[in-house]
């Protein structure tokens, strides 16, 4: 089965079940062979912050060395988001299994009249796809209310009911109590139920758990409304942090968190102080999930006397290590809600859909300076409008939209409800994209741009700022085939496009519409065009483009009416983006120069213009030699174990053509010991010191790099000297996302899963180049979201983290495709053991990781990162000539 028939078959199951209950889901996870009773869940219920509870909790549960499945919806862009193992998502082959095996089954079903939901269904496929993974903990966000909705299938160890409020009372009951009634019955006889509800509903609360047998821990935040007067957990939210230089960063907060035993002062990458009180309830819930998991230690238990030793130092009493919890916090991001993607202006998406949740909304934009405040907004049918535009702050301009989804609502009807509260600024546009791109253009620097109404709002407007162009290679029918069934191409567009796509080639996702919408351009442009078989109303979808360089221009002028016919809808930016992936000339009236430019694919081997460049990097392809002051590090380790041996090595990469020297303090190789930060500083700071007198390094020749996962190790690296911070975990800390931006410096952000790496990590990858892109790209986002430029971003794909020898060679081979980043590219090669996998021992790799240096510049690597400077200077010469011979110097 291919993955667009699975999909259709899901988005096309009905949306509301026959009756209320689990028996349905129940029966299907019999045929499934009950996969449920091989796991142990995690369930949390809530009228809101249940999904970013969720995601804080599988986050510090991670952090403890545990395999996590993570069940949320709904989904931003595509269907496997909601089911993830690991922070990764379900595989489309994963997906289309499941459903070969279960759709005679639910046919068969909904013949006799008792048909399953998309919800039941999909529950099932997460619960069956955590046993097949052999997770240790599966958290489940629940869907309705609580005790009819399918995550109720199961047993939890723990529980969770973030608040109650009036919601979906058609169904739920129209009041406090019953709704409370229904999500507290998730409860079983000893589960720990962790809860911030306050008044009547944990009044209720209370009295469920107390019926079932169950043991309730109560928070209070700031945002708890009439709170237990004796809570058990306590949280506090500190807004925004301050930097050393005065600026706030926009991203992320400071909570404390106290419980019995424990105590935590932390970071967190979520503003608003709604999500201190999430963040209290997912560490008091993570805490009592591992106390049952492990059968002993205190699960945030009141009566339980035990003593910590000391402020956020864990004892007997806390199941989980500190770190985890702290490092689980300030990894824990959870996208389209409160999520800022720029800052000038400041610009802000969030799912907000309901008068409550828009007054919170509004709460935490206070936290914020700008001017003026300028609306997008697209919503669904079936809200109330009037309500959710009283409860937003009042906007300057507003622009109503109508995002891709059969509930959608008219923007006119948007425009009147805006109109009859008295705001006469509004504009109509046909798409999500368009909306938020007009209210970019109406915002001054200063101003603020907020994207709300609807999560479904906030998936269009948030592809504006994550859509990939990637330049494809197709060098036979064979390749052109591969890609189409890669992007999930039905059979009959196969054989009518396959034969086109042998020249530029090109591979985007882009909402159903706006797919049919390009289609339709790329037929008048002569451009081939396959558009994934997934239907429309359920997830964007793949779409690929093939044709000459002028075809591809002509499809880029049509797109943004370049051609005088007027443009399409919902695609702002689009057409740009094909001329820059494409290599297609731009030719300006004012600037002649740019019509000598050449037209060959993007990225490998382009002539530079160096006469402006600030970094080697940016005169065309560079070297970054490998100087590691360390006694382990694969390779080299030990070799510059001094400060004279570390300079004289530095001497001889400078001799041999060295464009930056990359120090090292602490291995990152399978099996190393963690650094402690004051040694690792001790070990870098006097090598940057003496680097930096070096002249080649004084003159800006050469730059200085530092390899290090730890901020306070960066910050006193560039106090030192350093002019370039190569982290390994992609900036996953936003202290670092803080320091690099506080510095103004390059920063190399790499993929990886783990570091040091874990030689036990094993990874399903859908497409290892596309799922590394789709990962660099959302660091990408955090990184300018903290105050980083772009143009300061260079990505690295991380071979030898968590990737095996086929996926490292696929990824060598397919280098060009990073493009899509808009960011230089660096690969990490040198001796790696991905060499061994064609027999080549740990000291004989020098010779192969040279051929990989000239297959990574001549496929559009900017920089290559080696051990052996002199030899890779070589090949990188030599591929540049072959790009550029009229650049050659001299003669023979």
């Amino acid at each position: 089965m291919h993955y667009h028939e699975a999909a259709n078959f899901l988005f096309g199951l009905r949306r509301f079940s026959v009756r209320p209950g689990t028996d349905s889901i129940e029966a299907l996870l019999d045929h499934l062979e009950n996969p449920e009773e091989e796991l142990e869940f995690v369930q949390i219920a809530g009228s809101n912050g249940k999904g970013s509870t969720a995601r804080i909790a599988e986050s510090i549960l991670r952090q403890g060395d545990r395999t996590v499945g993570l069940y949320t919806s709904p989904h931003l862009e595509d269907l496997s988001e909601r089911v993830r193992v690991d922070g990764r998502p379900m595989s489309d082959d994963a997906i289309a299994a499941f459903v070969e095996r279960t759709r005679p089954w639910l046919v068969d079903r909904a013949a006799s009249g008792d048909p399953l939901t998309f919800f039941e269904v999909v529950t099932a496929m997460a619960i069956r796809e955590f046993a097949r993974r052999d997770v240790d903990v599966a958290v489940l966000e629940v869907g309705l209310g609580g005790e009819y909705d399918a995550t109720s299938a199961v047993d939890p160890v723990a529980a969770a009911i973030t608040n109650v409020s009036l919601e979906h009372t058609a169904i739920l009951g129209d009041s406090i109590e019953e709704i409370a009634r229904t999500k507290a019955r998730i409860a079983g006889a000893g589960t720990p139920v962790v809860t911030a509800c306050g008044g009547t509903a944990l009044s209720v609360v209370r009295e469920v758990i107390a019926d079932v047998g169950g043991e309730i821990r109560t928070v209070d935040g700031p945002t708890v409304s009439d709170p237990d007067p004796d809570p058990d957990v306590t949280a506090a939210y500190h807004g925004r942090i301050e930097t050393r230089s005065g600026r706030r960063s926009p991203t992320d907060s400071r909570i404390e968190v106290v419980g019995p035993g424990w105590e935590y002062d932390a970071r967190l990458p979520l503003v608003g102080e709604y999500q201190a009180t999430n963040a209290a309830i997912a560490v008091a819930l993570a805490h009592a999930t591992v106390a049952r998991l492990e059968g002993g230690g205190d699960d945030g238990d009141p009566d339980d006397d035990g003593e910590t030793g000391g402020d956020s130092t864990p004892t007997a009493t806390a199941p989980i290590p500190d770190a985890a919890v702290t490092d689980g916090l300030a990894t824990a991001t959870w996208p389209g809600r409160f999520e800022v993607l720029g800052t000038d202006p400041l610009v802000i998406l969030d799912g907000a859909h309901n008068p409550a949740a828009c007054r919170t909304l509004s709460g935490t934009l206070a936290e914020y300076d700008y001017d003026e405040l300028h609306l997008a907004f697209g919503a669904m049918h079936d809200k109330d409008h009037a309500g959710t535009i009283a409860a937003l702050p009042t906007p300057a301009s507003v622009h109503t939209c109508e995002p891709d989804h059969p509930r959608a609502e008219d923007p006119d009807v948007l425009a009147a409800a805006f109109d009859d509260v008295g705001i006469g600024d509004v504009t109509v546009e046909p798409a999500v994209a368009d909306a938020l791109e007009a209210a970019v253009e109406r915002a001054d620097p200063d101003d603020c741009v907020l994207l709300a109404g609807s999560l479904f709002a906030v998936a269009e407007g948030r592809a504006r700022y994550t859509r990939r162009v990637v330049p494809k290679r197709t060098d036979s029918l064979a390749d052109a085939e591969t890609l189409l069934a890669d992007a999930d191409v039905a059979d009959a567009d196969r054989d009518r496009v396959r034969d086109g796509l042998v020249y530029r080639v090109l591979r985007t996702r882009l909402d159903p519409t706006r797919a049919e919408t390009v289609r339709r351009a790329a037929l008048g442009a002569d451009v081939e065009c396959a558009v994934s078989g997934v239907g429309p109303g359920g997830e964007s979808i793949e779409v690929v483009l093939g044709g000459t360089v002028d075809r591809l221009r002509d499809l880029a002028d049509a797109i943004d009416g370049s051609d005088h016919n007027g443009g399409h809808e919902g695609l702002p930016g689009l057409a740009e983006t094909i001329r820059e992936r494409a290599g297609i000339p731009e030719f300006e009236a004012a600037d002649a120069a740019d019509a000598d430019r050449t037209d060959d694919a993007a990225g490998a081997g382009q002539a530079v213009d160096a006469t402006d460049a600030d970094w080697p990097w940016e005169e065309g392809p560079t070297v970054m030699g490998i100087l590691n002051v360390t006694p382990d590090s694969f390779h080299d380790g030990g070799r510059h174990g001094t400060l004279e041996d570390a300079v004289d090595g530095a001497r001889r990469m400078i001799d041999a053509g060295v464009g930056i020297i990359d120090v090292g303090g602490e291995s990152t190789r399978p099996g190393a010991d963690p650094v402690p930060v004051d040694d690792e500083i001790d070990r870098v700071v006097p090598a940057v010191e003496a680097l930096r007198e070096l002249p080649a390094v004084a003159r800006g020749d050469v730059a200085i790099s530092v390899d290090t996962r730890k901020p306070a190790v960066a910050e006193a690296a560039l106090a030192a000297g350093a002019d370039v911070i190569n982290d390994v975990t992609g900036l996953e800390d936003p202290r670092m996302r803080e320091v690099v931006a506080e510095a103004g410096c390059p920063v190399v952000v790499m993929h990886s899963l783990d570091a040091p790496v874990d030689p036990e990590t094993v990874v399903e990858y859908e497409d290892v180049v596309d799922d590394v892109i789709a990962a660099l790209r959302e660091r990408i986002l955090r990184a300018e979201a903290a105050g980083i430029d772009r143009e300061n971003v260079i990505v690295d794909p991380g071979l030898g983290f968590a990737k095996s020898p086929t996926e490292e060679f696929e990824i060598l081979s397919r280098v060009e495709e990073f493009a899509a980043l808009e960011c230089p590219v660096l690969i990490g090669h040198s001796h790696k053991s991905m060499f061994g996998s064609l027999g080549y021992d740990d000291d004989d790799r020098g010779a192969a990781t040279v051929a990989g240096t000239a297959v990574a510049v001549e496929r559009g690597a900017d920089i290559v990162r080696v051990h052996d400077v002199a030899q890779n200077r070589a090949a990188v010469d030599v591929v540049t000539a072959v790009h550029d011979p009229d650049g050659v110097g001299g003669d023979e």
